[in-house]
């Protein structure tokens, strides 16, 4: 068997056995979030809007959610009335430089389902990151704060479309249990 043939067969044995591998320990691909069902239609009232709302509602309509304009009669609404970044200084260097910070993020949201009761009580999430400050690259320091907070947007999302899958599992188990005490 020649060098190359013998590079190739290499190849594709450590291909398939990285495909095992990644099959065996579970890994996969990020599906949709399955919202309640009183939850086809709604409408977002966040305070401030900008990027997190328009991330928000974007997650929502790949879930399935057609997105409202306004609130009315049939029409669930995913209240925010907080989301807000604060930075921390966590240490100081010597000559009392700031060395590290972290950045938090807190949202408070609520659901009402398309029927008007409460589908998610108020619920607060939190996340922070942590980096470093260099003094003398302050232009790096601003576009890493704004990468920071891109990534929070986005894994706060996440976590919101987490909530709203297990209410919705919540809400299928209910009836059923429900049901059978009568």
């Amino acid at each position: 068997m020649s060098f190359m043939k013998a590079h190739r067969l290499f190849q594709v044995s450590l291909l398939l056995a990285a495909t095992l591998v990644l099959g065996g320990c579970g890994f996969h691909l990020r599906e949709n979030a399955t919202l309640p069902s009183r939850m086809q239609r709604v409408h977002l009232a966040v305070n401030g809007g900008g990027e997190f709302e328009r991330h928000l509602a974007r997650a929502l309509q790949t879930s399935g959610a057609t997105i409202e304009d306004a609130s009315g009669p049939g029409i669930a609404e995913l209240r925010v009335p907080v989301a807000a970044f604060s930075t921390e200084t966590l240490s100081a260097g010597g000559y009392v430089r700031v060395t590290e910070y972290a950045v938090h993020y807190q949202v408070q949201f609520d659901v009402l389902g398309a029927d008007g009761q409460l589908l998610v009580p108020q619920q607060r999430i939190d996340m922070s990151r942590n980096y470093s400050y260099d003094a003398g690259n302050t232009v790096g320091n601003a576009s890493q704060v704004e990468e920071i907070q891109r990534s929070l947007n986005d894994d706060m999302v996440q976590a919101i479309l987490f909530r709203l899958q297990a209410a919705g599992q919540h809400e299928l188990v209910a009836p059923a249990s429900a049901a059978s005490v009568h």
